[in-house]
């Protein structure tokens, strides 16, 4: 069976790339961040591919990725705001009902759930910057064409 969790990962970055500004400058959107990236920056990642609703016509995976935010500020400046904003506009984005999920038919895969499991908050504050992150976790389900 073919893997369908990188084709998911690809639709995401393809959907947010270009399409997120803070403060009039685009949120880069990585899938290894480089070690010259400066905040604020978008991470999209793989996490798992599991099989679901098995049936004897058809192969379905659900495919967990996850959307990372990180913003950062001097120690005694900035705040959550912006963190939270881009999580608004990358959900406004990824997260559809099925007239928008991900077209995957060119990969032979169908997208039919698309589901936020959840938005988790961070902020760790270092000596040289308190960092803001959130973490999406969205789920896909997709099967096999």
């Amino acid at each position: 069976m073919t893997e369908a969790i990188h084709f998911i990962r690809k639709a995401i970055i393809d959907a947010l790339t270009n399409q997120i500004t803070i403060n009039g400058s685009t949120v880069p959107i990585y899938n290894r961040v480089p070690s010259s990236a400066s905040e604020p920056y978008i991470k999209v990642y793989s996490v798992s591919s599991n099989e679901a609703d098995q049936n004897r016509d058809s192969f379905n995976l659900e495919c967990l990725t996850r959307i990372e935010v990180v913003t950062a500020f001097d120690s005694d400046d900035g705040g959550e705001l912006q963190c939270n904003q881009i999580v608004s506009d990358a959900l406004n984005i990824v997260r559809t009902r099925s007239a928008g999920y991900f077209d995957l038919s060119g990969d032979n895969f169908n997208v039919y759930t698309s589901v936020n499991e959840g938005i988790t908050y961070f902020e760790d504050d270092l000596s040289d910057k308190t960092y803001f992150r959130a973490i999406i976790e969205l789920s896909n389900r997709v099967e096999k064409i």
